[in-house]
Formats: structure tokens, sequence, C-alpha cells
């Protein structure tokens, strides 16, 4: 008996935790379906921005409502003089190679600076008197996407201004460095300028830009639904074995009671004379 109790007790609390995990698994599928919706409007939109006509780089005074979700990778066109001399190398990755990207401030009429990402430059490049391309100088016009600053540094790898070494384009610590003052919150990476077909590369090379969103939604909240099945599945096993078993012991039962009975009733019949 008391192994009997212990054994529906088991059962009871397995099945008490296969209905917690089912729910947890499909909450998880369904918050899934839900952050594939997010990226999804997420993609629609920044492809509406990256692909629509340049418009003037924000103002000053909406600096601070800047963030990543409303304005990144917004087509942008500004106007100013490029600060070639205080422009900044920062290491980069690309289809090109690895390399430097190229960030010059360029400062506006009205006194801002906004640092444009010009393009990336191979290692036998760093150097401004050995690349191919002409600086611009004066007044230029500047078209490109708006992107969010990178702040403290790369994976595993922190900015180190004293050194002048840079992992990542921080806007804020990049300003400081350079000495510039009224810096926008924001950098701009150029658009790639055209160049003679078969001629070799202009360095810097702009609009390598990189628009990539994971978005492995859709196959997380597969497998998050197919493990609430599976709990299920187990769950509804144990169940049916428990009542086989309930139905096996019960017709047990019954047939022991008949065997009492029939003996009974042989025992209590007419005796012979």
């Amino acid at each position: 008996m008391a192994a009997r109790q212990r054994s529906t007790a088991a059962r009871v609390i397995f099945m008490v935790c296969a209905a917690l995990a089912f729910a947890g698994f499909v909450a998880l599928g369904n918050w899934q379906v839900e952050r594939r919706a997010w990226k999804l409007d997420l993609i629609a939109r920044v492809e509406q921005r990256v692909h629509a006509p340049p418009s003037e780089a924000p103002a000053r005074d909406r600096w601070p409502q800047i963030s990543a979700a409303a304005d990144e990778y917004r087509h942008l066109r500004i106007t100013g003089t490029f600060l070639h001399d205080k422009e900044t190398l920062v290491q980069a990755s690309t289809r090109l190679g690895a390399g430097f990207w190229v960030l010059t401030p360029l400062q506006a009429a009205d006194g801002t600076t906004v640092l444009v990402n010009r393009g990336f430059v191979p290692p036998e490049a760093r150097e401004r008197s050995s690349r191919t391309a002409t600086e611009p100088k004066g007044e230029t016009a500047v078209t490109g996407l708006l992107r969010i600053t990178e702040p403290k540094g790369g994976f595993l790898r922190k900015n180190d201004p004293a050194a002048d070494r840079w992992f990542s384009r921080d806007v804020q610590a990049i300003a400081a460095a350079r000495g510039l003052d009224n810096a926008a919150p924001y950098f701009i990476d150029a658009e790639a300028m055209p160049s003679p077909q078969g001629t070799a590369p202009a360095w810097p090379a702009g609009g390598l830009t990189v628009i990539a969103f994971p978005n492995s939604h859709l196959v997380y909240a597969i497998t998050w639904y197919g493990l609430a099945l599976m709990v299920a599945g187990a769950a509804w096993f144990v169940w049916r074995d428990d009542r086989r078993r309930k139905l096996a012991n019960s017709a047990d039962r019954s047939g022991d009671n008949a065997s009492h009975a029939d003996g009974r009733h042989r025992q209590d019949g007419p005796r012979p004379d």
C-alpha cells in the first residue's frame, strides 16, 4: 500500500512539473513569435530609411532625442569642411580585409561638428600621404547613413585614447581626444564615391556599411513549441500507462472478488444427506 501511494505521489508530481514545463515552453514560443514580428518591422523600417531620399542632418536641438530605434541608418546629407588633421583611425574588419576606418570631423557652418566615416583603408594606406584618393578641400557635401556611437571599445578590447588605439567608433571619446567642440552624438557612414571601372580602389573606400539583423526567431519558436509538444506527449504516455494499470488492477480485484464469492457459494451450498 505504501509503495502504491509513493508511486501515485510521484506521478502527480510528474504531471504538475509537466504542466509547468508545457506552459513555460509555450510562453517562450509565443515570446519568440512576438520578437519575430518586432524584428520584421525593424527590418522594414531600416530598409525604408536606407533607400529614402537623403534628408538634412539632425539639428543640434534634436541631438538629445536621437536613438537607435528612431534614427539609425537614416539617409542623411550634410555640408561642411573636413578637418583632415584631426582624423582618427579605428580598427576594422571588412569584406576588403583588415585595416582601419577613417573618421574625419566635418565642421558645419554653424560651428557644430559631425564625425564622418569616410571609409576603409588597408594597413599600407593608414598614412594620409599614401592614399590614392584626393582629400576633399573646402566646403564639401557628404551623403551617408546615420550611425549610433559605439562606446568603450570592441569585444574584449577597450579603446585607449592616450595611445591613440581605437577599436570602436566611440564618438564622445574621439571628440574629446581630438578637442572637438559641439560634436554630434552620432557619426555618418559616407557613401561610396564613384571610381572609373578597372582602376585600383581609391582609399578610403566608403559604402561598406553592413546592415544585417539576425532573424532566427521562427526557428527558436518552433524549438520551444516542439519541446512543449514533447512534454505533452510524455505526460500523455504517463497518463495512459497509469490508466491501464488502474484498469488492470480493477479487473484483478473484480476477479478475486468473484473467486471469493464463488468459493463462499460452494461452501454455503446444500450439504448432501
